[in-house]
This record gives structure tokens, C-alpha cells and sequence, in this order.
């Protein structure tokens, strides 16, 4: 008798937690996309960038088509598109390179076979970086057309007064630039990392190769701590 007991309080304690565990938005079965993503999907992840209400999720997804080939090697042209799920359809809210934000459009260089820049994304998740309820969209990106190119990192929300989608924080820097979202019991922080570069380095002579600074969002704007990047917006 004290097992099924032990058995029956083990369940119930169970349940209890599951019932006391935070309720999020659910993904309705068999969704489709109103305007595909242009060419093969590269990634595709969840967000609530209007809060964490029952059907209110969006989805960040890359994807990137070929526009042309040396022989050798295939170019890329690379696109964000962002939806919001209306019943079972996820609705176009924002695609770039039409947005210039991350994406620019890829060209033929004149006389070559050879397309630019060379572009490389991904999506680094999502974080209630901006407070309780709503998520924001982190994604990473890379272009190049010559050296080593320039990386960035866009932080996506969506604006409820003016119905939109935009970038609260977007941040470039030489050669590379990676970021990870970290959880913190005070608000989500973004941690970036990537080589410094003082006014007047050359590329090739970072003035720290590996440096890392944190960035928040306290009192409705952005800061940087150490300040080793450039701040877009």
C-alpha cells in the first residue's frame, strides 16, 4: 500500500509541476507559409515578437537561392523572411534583401562570373531582451566582397504602435562578429564576440583579436559593455 502511495504522490507532484510551468504560445498543426521563403530553407525558428499569447507565433526563417556559378562554385543570394501566424497560415511580415536589413542584393561583378558580395547567415534564437512577454529575433550575418568582409548582428522586435516589424539594436564589425543569447534572472543580455579594432588598426593587426562585451536593454535603451563595437542604431 505505501508503494501505489509513493506512486500516486510522485504522479500528483508531477502533474502539479507541469500545471505550474509558464504557458506558451503552440504552433498549430499542418501550417503552411502564405509566400514561401525564396530558394532552400537554411533555418527555421519560433519567436513571439508580439507576445506569448495562445497563436501568436511568428517564425524567423533563411533561406538562400542560386544566382549564378563560376564553374566551380555556386553564389548565394541570401534572404530573412519573418512571418505571424494568422489560423493555420503564416503571414509575410518582413523579408530581406527587399528590407536592406541584413541582407544586400547579390550581383554579377562586371565582365566576371563571379556574384557579390558572399553572404552567410544564421539565427541565433530568441530572448525577452527587451522586458517580459515578448520575445525578440536574433539572427547574425556575414558579407564580403573583398578582405575579410564585415558581420553584424540584428536584434528584430515588433513595434505594436506602428504595427511593424524593425531592428532595436543592430551591431557591425570587421571580419566577424559572434553573439549568443544569455539568460539572466534580471532580463536577457546579448554577448557578443569578435576582434576589436582601435581607430586607425589594419585589418590584419586587430588590437585585441578575441574581445567580448555584453550588451542590455535597461531603461528603453541599449549599452555596451566594454564599448569594442559599433552600434548601428
Amino acid at each position: 500500500m505505501n508503494r501505489f502511495r509513493r506512486i500516486a504522490t510522485f504522479a500528483l507532484a508531477a502533474a502539479l509541476a507541469v500545471a505550474a510551468m509558464p504557458a506558451t504560445a503552440e504552433e498549430p498543426a499542418h501550417t503552411t507559409f502564405d509566400d514561401p521563403p525564396p530558394g532552400t530553407i537554411v533555418q527555421s525558428r519560433p519567436a513571439y515578437l508580439a507576445g506569448e499569447a495562445m497563436h501568436s507565433q511568428w517564425r524567423g526563417v533563411l533561406s538562400k537561392k542560386v544566382v549564378g556559378s563560376d564553374g566551380t562554385r555556386s553564389f548565394y543570394q541570401w534572404y530573412l523572411s519573418l512571418y505571424a501566424i494568422d489560423g493555420t497560415t503564416y503571414k509575410l511580415q518582413y523579408r530581406s534583401p527587399k528590407e536592406p536589413v541584413p541582407f544586400a542584393a547579390v550581383t554579377q561583378a562586371h565582365g566576371a562570373r563571379i556574384w557579390f558580395p558572399v553572404q552567410d547567415a544564421s539565427i541565433a534564437g530568441a530572448g525577452k531582451l527587451m522586458g517580459p512577454g515578448a520575445t525578440q529575433l536574433v539572427v547574425a550575418s556575414h558579407e564580403a566582397a573583398a578582405d575579410c568582409g564585415t558581420s553584424r548582428v540584428d536584434v528584430f522586435f515588433y513595434d505594436a504602435s506602428m504595427k511593424t516589424v524593425m531592428t532595436t539594436l543592430s551591431v557591425q564589425n570587421p571580419c566577424s562578429l559572434a553573439v549568443t543569447i544569455v539568460k539572466d534572472g534580471g532580463g536577457d543580455e546579448l554577448q557578443m564576440t569578435g576582434p576589436y579594432y582601435a581607430q586607425g588598426a589594419a585589418l590584419c593587426c586587430p588590437t585585441k583579436p578575441k574581445a567580448t562585451a555584453t550588451f542590455r536593454f535597461r531603461n528603453g535603451s541599449w549599452t555596451q559593455t566594454p564599448r569594442y563595437f559599433k552600434i548601428l542604431n
